[in-house]
């Protein structure tokens, strides 16, 4: 029976980039992917900003299309915001999760496509681990440490379905459709993200520029009962085709491809991160922004921050993983439920009036302070634009008081 030091089941953002820093360091691993390419599986919107680039030292490559401006629509209020510098990218997230797989092989470790996780169990002091390999009889290979990256599903570190925490479900569904130069080139460099009743009750969608001539075009949407809208969801693919036809003015294109994925989200990070030596991250400890849906870079932190805690795991200096639960939580919990609080507001509680309002608000912000809300959720920044529209008001009030009386409009 073959024998790892770690096995990380689930070769997404997360498990690609873990295994990729513990081949790094020297340690025997094997990343494991139950789809036989990373073509199979290609679920996200990808949008993040420059610094994951740097941070986790990603090329080019693996980039789809780099953007320079943000567009934000409700029902009725459009906002806009443009940068002369490149502020992020749309990942590639096929190219990224086979980088990450490349640079493990590269490093010394294994990467085994097509072989389903079946189940382990202890034995001798170790793991062991039933894979089931595409068109083959099931294997048992041998780890110290295993690791649950398979996202949403938690496959392992939930084995039973009854085991698991309530979760706040939702799910996102996206097209990658081809469409012609001028319609390409009115996306070009933007992310845009719509909200509101029109266009996705309950949830939000968004259009992103891919490779010349390719677009992303998806929505997603939260599973719970709206406090205004009560009935008659549209499905969230008509919510897609209004993109398409209502906004991009497109009748006929060619869709390349649909694809989507389900989040269940443990509110107040109630998920089990550990159990012996069973280590989760990404998805599986709920290391998305609830908010905006984000993943990719959130998961690639909590795997960085595991990989260390394996290492001191394997070298006897931790005798379980309790202190990376405790880092973790210091590093998303605040945000996260801040986060919570207000997706829950916007997407379910709000009347279009309300979200018409705040976007008037987050319009009177400067472009590093919409970045700062949207990808490093600072929420504080948002009161600076309730406090600019109410300043302007008044100014506009003192102003027209002043001419009344036949004073000077100039206030000191």
């Amino acid at each position: 029976m073959k024998s790892f030091d770690v096995i990380i089941v689930g070769a997404g953002p997360a498990g690609g980039h873990c295994a990729r820093q513990l081949a790094g360091s020297g340690i025997p691993v094997l990343l494991v992917e139950q789809h036989q390419t990373f073509e199979a599986n290609n679920f996200s919107s990808a949008a993040t900003p420059m610094e994951t680039l740097a941070q986790f030292e990603l090329p080019e490559s693996v980039v789809g299309s780099f953007w320079n401006q943000l567009v934000i629509l409700s029902t009725h209020v459009r906002k806009q915001w443009k940068s002369s510098e490149v502020l992020g990218a749309v990942l590639n997230f096929a190219k990224l999760r086979e980088f990450l797989a490349g640079e493990v092989t590269k490093q010394g470790g294994e990467v085994w496509l097509g072989h389903r996780y079946l189940s382990h169990s202890s034995q001798d002091g170790e793991t062991v681990v039933r894979l089931k390999p595409h068109g083959k009889e099931p294997i048992a290979v041998r780890t110290r440490v295993l690791v649950d990256a398979t996202g949403a599903a938690r496959s392992l570190i939930y084995p039973r379905r009854q085991q698991r925490p309530d979760f706040f479900t939702g799910i996102g569904i996206e097209y990658l459709i081809q469409v012609d130069d001028s319609t390409y080139q009115s996306c070009a460099e933007t992310l845009r993200f719509f909200l509101g009743r029109h266009w996705m009750p309950q949830g939000y969608s968004w259009i992103f520029p891919m490779t010349p001539n390719l677009l992303k075009v998806g929505a997603a949407r939260y599973y719970s009962q709206h406090q205004i809208v009560q009935d008659n969801y549209p499905a969230i693919k008509q919510s897609i085709e209004l993109l398409i036809k209502d906004y991009l003015h497109i009748d006929e294109y060619h869709r390349l491809e649909t694809h989507g994925s389900n989040l269940y989200y443990s509110s107040g990070l109630q998920d089990i991160y550990y159990r012996d030596n069973l280590i989760a991250i990404g998805d599986a400890v709920s290391a998305v922004n609830f908010l905006g849906g984000e993943g990719i870079r959130h998961g690639m932190a909590s795997a960085q921050i595991a990989s260390e805690y394996i290492q001191e795991y394997l070298g006897d200096r931790f005798s379980d993983f309790a202190a990376y639960q405790t880092h973790l939580h210091q590093k998303f919990k605040p945000s996260w439920d801040i986060s919570e609080r207000a997706a829950k507001k916007v997407y379910l509680d709000y009347s279009d009036r309300r979200i018409d309002q705040g976007l008037a608000y987050l319009g009177s912000l400067e472009l590093s302070e919409v970045i700062d809300v949207l990808f490093y959720y600072r929420f504080e920044k948002i009161t600076k634009g309730v406090g600019r529209i109410l300043r302007r008001k008044l100014t506009g009030f003192w102003q027209e008081i002043r001419q009344r009386l036949g004073l000077s409009s100039r206030i000191s």
